[in-house]
């Protein structure tokens, strides 16, 4: 899963961009409204933690102008305690939830999984697809009741495939998802990650779609 971090205070920026990679997130950040709009029109990611007080353009402008570019990721604006009227001109602009300064990182977290998952359907914090169950809270995956372990790139590529589960996913998609710069990624290495995956999980479970990508079999 990948996130960008849109957000002007160096310092806050880093804590964030720390919290989310040791969850499980690839993350990109951007220091100015006008970076996270070319980023946020240009790239794929599943959630947006966006600052209202953004240098060169603020936030509320870039949330409006992505919706209006039909990005459609889900968005959680981070906001002034007291700053109700910017809730309502964030949520009103099209964002999907919102955290106010000072806040407990593991409730933006937490906020972040619910709102990946109400973007693709799952209710649950747990993934089920036949057999395997994956545990986006916790990261923690199992196959027929074992615990299956992993390391965290193969962690992050099931989970992407499970969020999807039953429909392709291409391997351009993946790639931006293990990564959280674009000079990190190495083509080789999802074919290597998704052989690995297959070996613990056994070779049924993820297929190989000609000409799109790969997918996680849904039961049945």
């Amino acid at each position: 899963m990948r996130i960008l971090v849109v957000e002007d205070n160096a310092a806050l920026s880093a804590q964030l961009c720390t919290a989310l990679g040791a969850a499980g997130f690839a993350v990109e950040a951007a220091p100015d409204g006008e970076e996270a709009q070319y980023l946020g029109e240009t790239g794929s990611y599943d959630a947006v933690v966006l600052d209202l007080g953004l240098p060169k353009l603020d936030g509320i402008s870039v949330l409006r102008r992505w919706r209006a570019a039909q990005r459609s990721m889900p968005v959680l604006i981070l906001t002034a305690r007291d700053g109700w009227m910017e809730k309502v001109a964030g949520l009103n602009a099209g964002a999907d939830d919102y955290l106010a300064k000072p806040f407990a990182m593991a409730e933006l977290v937490a906020r972040l999984h619910a709102l990946i998952r109400r973007a693709h359907g799952h209710a649950q914090p747990e993934i089920v697809c036949g057999p395997l169950r994956v545990d986006t809270v916790a990261q923690g995956v199992t196959l027929d009741g074992a615990p299956v372990r992993l390391t965290a790139m193969e962690y992050r590529l099931l989970a992407c495939l499970a969020h999807q589960v039953g429909r392709p996913v291409s391997k351009s998609h993946l790639t931006e998802q293990l990564y959280a710069q674009d000079f990190d990624r190495d083509s080789n290495t999802l074919e290597v990650l998704v052989a690995r995956l297959r070996r613990k999980l056994g070779d049924a479970l993820i297929e190989t779609v000609r000409g799109q990508g790969y997918r996680l079999a849904a039961p049945g």
